[in-house]
């Protein structure tokens, strides 16, 4: 890549595409694309096809996605794998028309098996039943995956797919109802603190394993993955590590000064039992993260207070 190239960055204003805007900008990146979903409807075929004739960007970073926590996934599933299904076949099918040099789709760890091997290689793909709660979802970044590998072996583009674990960082979304576990945690043990409440309910058994990546970690991987990686073969990205959801919340407490304690509501779900990635794809490609996960938590607390939180 060369910082005179043109990048678009799909979904620039959420948590990772606005990260990946950062990291392009500190390497220098001059011409750096975006649109708002006002400027552009990424599920309106035709305008997709518009804007990739009009721009003719170089790159392509697909980073634009309905994404959500359980509740969301499970609520609202018909949003989850319509929307994103527009979006990726739009998107890679302009990226190709155009002639793309290279595209950059982003994926998700929930793409696995429920019950695949831990930690989770790349191999696992397809080779067993999904999570139920976040199957839409899934369903629509598996298809996301699939298209890009057949669009590099019938037509030669390389189009490669990245599958982040956990995310987590600035512009992270807290709404209660529709966030993932960190940020939904955080928010409430942040205001269990500031009110005075002496419990705060968990959704599960406290006992699932999650694995976590600060945003900007993932940034830098996938400036990586684009100027270096070529293969249609998916890269997990993640920090080959992982906590309990437990043991999550005792972290986020520490971070927030919170003594109270945790009550686990057993009636909700879990989710997948435990989510870990197999990172030794990408680490012989020479890449780590650089954030550990206290790190990052005071990171995220310290902006989720400036941006006003009560």
């Amino acid at each position: 890549m060369k910082p005179t190239d043109r990048v678009y960055v799909a979904g620039h204003r959420g948590m990772v595409g606005s990260a990946i805007v950062r990291k392009l900008h500190d390497a220098g990146f001059t011409t750096i694309i975006t649109r708002t979903h006002a400027e552009l409807d990424l599920t309106e075929q035709s305008a997709v096809r518009d804007f990739f004739d009009k721009e003719r960007p170089d790159y392509v970073v697909l980073a634009a996605a309905k994404v959500g926590g359980i509740y969301a996934n499970s609520t609202y599933p018909a949003d989850f794998i319509y929307q994103n299904l527009m979006m990726e076949t739009n998107v890679i099918h302009s990226a190709y028309q155009t002639g793309v040099k290279k595209l950059l789709f982003l994926g998700s760890s929930c793409i696995y098996p429920k019950f695949a091997e831990q930690p989770m290689k790349e191999s696992a793909l397809l080779t067993g039943a999904l999570e139920p709660t976040n199957e839409a979802y899934a369903v629509a970044k598996i298809a996301g995956i699939v298209m890009c590998q057949s669009y590099a072996q019938q037509y030669g583009v390389s189009f490669i797919s990245a599958m982040p674990t956990n995310l987590y960082g600035p512009n992270d979304t807290y709404e209660l109802q529709n966030s993932h576990v960190l940020p939904a945690l955080l928010r409430k043990i942040h205001e269990a603190k500031v009110t005075g409440q002496p419990e705060v309910e968990i959704w599960g058994t406290g006992t699932p394993r999650r694995e976590f990546l600060y945003v900007d970690d993932l940034a830098d991987a996938c400036l990586m993955l684009l100027d270096r990686y070529s293969s249609s073969a998916i890269v997990n990205v993640g920090c080959g590590e992982d906590v309990t959801i437990r043991e999550l919340a005792d972290l986020i407490a520490d971070v927030v000064g919170y003594t109270g304690t945790f009550r686990f509501d057993v009636t909700k779900p879990d989710g997948t039992p435990r989510k870990l990635l197999d990172v030794s794809r990408i680490k012989a490609l020479g890449w780590e993260p650089c954030i550990s996960l206290q790190e990052g938590i005071g990171m995220v607390y310290s902006e989720f207070r400036r941006r006003n939180f009560k």
